[in-house]
């Protein structure tokens, strides 16, 4: 099975930036489409960004001028590059695999924009 394993969130002051990273591992394939969600308390989950075996992306449209994706050379590891972060940004931030006309979610990591 496929297993997704988010680092890199934690607490950041507004205009700040973290970079998260999401490490694909198990029966994967390496043309799987990639890409990263976000859900803060009460709200519906959100895309954030997504990454396609090509290296073509897509963004929600908060991200589009502050939030980069990118993948490495081996298709098993995405990052988030997040800048001029706002309190609003605070959510969880899943990574999302689809490979093999199946799903699949990484537990999240937390992001906590506050002064």
């Amino acid at each position: 099975q496929v297993q997704l394993m988010e680092s890199g969130g934690g607490l950041v002051q507004p205009g700040g930036s973290l970079r998260l990273s999401c490490v694909a591992s198990g029966d994967i394939s390496r043309s799987s489409v990639m890409g990263w969600y976000r859900q803060a308390p009460g709200k519906q989950r959100e895309l954030v960004a997504v990454i396609g075996s090509d290296g073509s992306t897509n963004y929600g449209e908060f991200a589009k001028d502050r939030f980069a994706i990118s993948r490495d050379n081996a298709e098993n590891t995405i990052w988030l590059q997040m800048n001029v972060l706002r309190p609003e940004d605070t959510a969880v931030y899943y990574c999302k695999a689809w490979s093999d006309l199946r799903q699949y979610w990484g537990q999240g990591t937390q992001v906590t924009v506050s002064s």
